[in-house]
């Protein structure tokens, strides 16, 4: 059972070309770190009652970094397992591998790159962490000069200048993790129940305004990856375990 220190119904509704969808509920619960929130929000389709769950650790910059937690050899533990191994307060799955657990696209673990940019079309941004601050780049915007501590190459690109992307897959859902960033200091790192991508993109653009409003959000990898952490204010941990092992996951640190 769900267990939340606040709850706040809501009811919004805001339409997009699409679909429109409906906020119908949600809960927040703080962390041991001010700064940082774990929000659980419901919403809704109205035009065909469809429901997506999302939980989401929102976080300030100026209170938190991120940190990029590699996996390149075997045993490759569980998302929950690796969060109890060090001072972590938040964390998703990572970005793409292939069979052999190559990572697809840039990785890079505190400062070092574990694995190139590329270019790819399912590849269309990067999320990354320097000391001044957390960003999404398209790939053609990103350059190794900002000098990142953390950052994983991934797609699509689901919100882009506060507006949900056209042209997304809409007939396949599958349980989504996210990455997004907003107005001023806040960012988020996010799982989505199934949903498709333009359904995600959708939800992402509008359900969580004006309280959050997001600028961009890029998909990270997603399905049986899927998995989100959070470590609650009195030391507990809320968790969605991913279905197989992943090469990496994002975390959310103390500064």
């Amino acid at each position: 059972m769900r267990k939340l220190s606040a709850a706040i119904p809501l009811l919004v509704v805001f339409s997009t070309a699409q679909a429109q969808w409906t906020q119908i509920s949600s809960q927040s619960e703080t962390s041991p770190l001010r700064g940082l929130e774990h929000r659980y929000v419901v919403a809704e389709d109205s035009a065909t009652g469809d429901r997506a769950s999302l939980e989401l650790a929102i976080f300030s910059t100026k209170a938190c970094r991120l940190r990029v937690i590699d996996q390149p050899n075997e045993p490759r533990v569980d998302l929950e397992e690796a969060m109890s191994r060090g001072n972590f307060l938040a964390a998703v799955n990572g970005g793409y591998f292939d069979p052999d657990y190559k990572p697809i696209g840039l990785l890079v673990v505190d400062g070092a790159v574990i694995a190139p940019l590329q270019k790819a079309r399912l590849l269309s941004g990067v999320f990354s962490a320097s000391v001044k601050k957390v960003q999404i780049s398209r790939v053609a915007e990103f350059s190794m000069a900002q000098k990142p501590d953390a950052a994983v190459e991934c797609g699509p690109m689901v919100v882009d200048l506060g507006k949900a992307v056209r042209g997304l897959e809409s007939t396949r859902a599958a349980r989504r993790t996210f990455a997004a960033v907003g107005a001023g200091d806040k960012a988020a790192l996010g799982f989505c129940s199934d949903v498709t991508l333009a359904d995600l993109s959708n939800i992402l653009a509008t359900v969580l305004a004006p309280d959050f409003k997001i600028q961009r959000a890029l998909n990270l990898d997603g399905g049986s990856s899927s998995a989100f952490w959070f470590k609650r204010a009195k030391g507990s941990a809320f968790s969605m375990a991913e279905q197989k092992p992943v090469r990496d996951f994002v975390a959310i640190v103390p500064r």
